[in-house]
């Protein structure tokens, strides 16, 4: 059911000052910024060849993303991986022992569905599911 790794997510403080690093010190390219009000999070994505960077800035101090560079400050949030059946993906998990922290996906960046594995069950990492919407292509 997995079929790559379809980004990492990376918290920072702030995009204006993250996305100039990646595009002239890495010579990436930003492909687009995206507000995600359910997750109360800006996001900038980066291509590399077919696997993306997402960074994550949160949009209030009560987010996950604010929690998470509160704690560990800026750095790798989780790592997503892309699945043609999200629902059987964490059903698999789930069977296996797996704490869900989504028992359904919802809609996250970029118009896919997502749900996340808590990381206390994952080896510390922060684990995500997403998947396309039917007749959607990957961005």
């Amino acid at each position: 059911m997995i079929q790559k790794i379809d980004h990492l997510g990376i918290a920072v403080r702030s995009l204006e000052e993250a996305i100039p690093f990646y595009e002239n010190a890495l010579g990436l390219r930003c492909e687009g910024r995206e507000e995600v009000a359910s997750q109360r999070v800006k996001t900038a994505f980066f291509n590399v060849d077919g696997v993306h960077l997402e960074l994550l800035e949160p949009t209030s101090a009560d987010s996950p993303i604010a929690k998470f560079l509160s704690d560990k400050g800026e750095g790798i949030h989780h790592i997503a991986f892309r699945t043609s059946d999200i629902a059987g993906q964490l059903a698999q998990a789930s069977g296996a022992g797996v704490r869900l922290i989504n028992a359904e996906p919802f809609e996250g960046a970029a118009g896919k569905w997502v749900a996340f594995l808590h990381p206390k069950s994952t080896r510390g990492v922060l684990t995500e599911f997403c998947a396309l919407k039917k007749g959607e292509a990957a961005h």
